[in-house]
């Protein structure tokens, strides 16, 4: 294909149309007229050889081969959009930058708050998505520049993947205040044989306490799954369910009516880390963008 004869205009309008599956929408993001996306449209299903997208209902949905492209347009905008954007010409204030990022309901609560007002201050214009994705996937955007940064802990990453400590944390248990076992030191016996709250974004995610107590040859009786953070308190209040979460997180919830317990086994501080790809290292924004998540935690 001659690159010369192709406007490369119609990847934006692509990765525009994959983003918002409407015509009207796209025409108002990019923008254009309804007609003048009508004929873009066009012209990327000639150049593409395919339908890209079919209507259904109100929506236009994108074929298996628009899926399949839409990884590769997405990381060649962002690579130019990273050619065009040099060190000296960046300014938060004026900075319209568009970030994408991993964070559970956990750290959302806990970071997000101070760096939204940070950025509302210091960088009005800039966007952020934040989405809460399992371990594999996140790495895997991070991989493919689909996801700017994450926040977690305990990640297993390839040498393309930088991890930075952000602030450390503990694990304790938490119950009901009133509940039997929150008068005194929880043993191990009654810990193991207790109803436990899991949270866990996926079905499979047993880091931390379950791989302790695998060594051990144990396990906890896990009653109930859930794959958000806060809504944990409320069913705790409700039942006779325990849980093993953050201390971070459970210094948060003192007048939630809980109880927070030490665990009755050894459990080492972990860290929150800031995880991005080393693509991103000479990126001003991304690198101002980082200062300030670390800035916010040391806070």
């Amino acid at each position: 294909m001659n690159l010369r004869a192709v406007d490369l205009n119609l990847l934006v309008i692509f990765d525009t149309l994959m983003k918002e599956r409407h015509v009207t929408r796209a025409a108002l993001k990019v923008p254009m007229s309804q007609p003048a996306m009508s004929s873009a449209l066009s012209r990327l299903r000639l150049l593409f050889k395919d339908d890209l997208f079919i209507r259904v209902g109100g929506c236009m949905e994108p074929t298996a081969r628009a899926i399949e492209l839409s990884v590769g347009v997405t990381r060649i905008l962002r690579e130019a959009e990273r050619l065009m954007t040099s060190e000296v010409l960046f300014d938060p204030a004026s900075s319209d930058d568009h970030f994408t990022g991993r964070m559970s309901d956990l750290i959302t609560y806990l970071v997000l708050p101070t760096l939204s007002g940070l950025l509302s201050r210091q960088a009005p214009g800039m966007r952020m998505d934040i989405t809460h994705i399992p371990i594999d996937q996140t790495l895997a955007r991070m991989e493919s520049d689909q996801l700017d940064f994450a926040i977690s802990t305990q990640l297993k990453h390839t040498s393309n993947i930088v991890s930075e400590p952000l602030f450390m944390d503990r694990l304790v248990c938490v119950m009901r205040d009133g509940h039997k076992l929150s008068g005194a030191e929880l043993s191990m016996q009654e810990f193991l044989k207790a109803d436990h709250l899991h949270v866990a974004v996926s079905q499979h995610d047993v880091r931390f306490v379950d791989n302790v107590l695998a060594e051990q040859q144990v396990s906890r009786r896990i009653t109930l799954t859930i794959p958000h953070w806060l809504s944990l308190p409320a069913i705790l209040c409700e039942t006779d369910m325990i849980s093993v979460i953050s201390e971070r997180l459970a210094s948060t919830f003192v007048d939630k009516a809980l109880v927070i317990k030490e665990l009755p086994l050894s459990m080492p501080s972990f860290s929150w880390d800031l995880y991005w790809h080393k693509r991103n290292k000479n990126t001003a924004a991304h690198s101002w963008l980082r200062e300030q998540i670390k800035q916010c935690c040391s806070e």
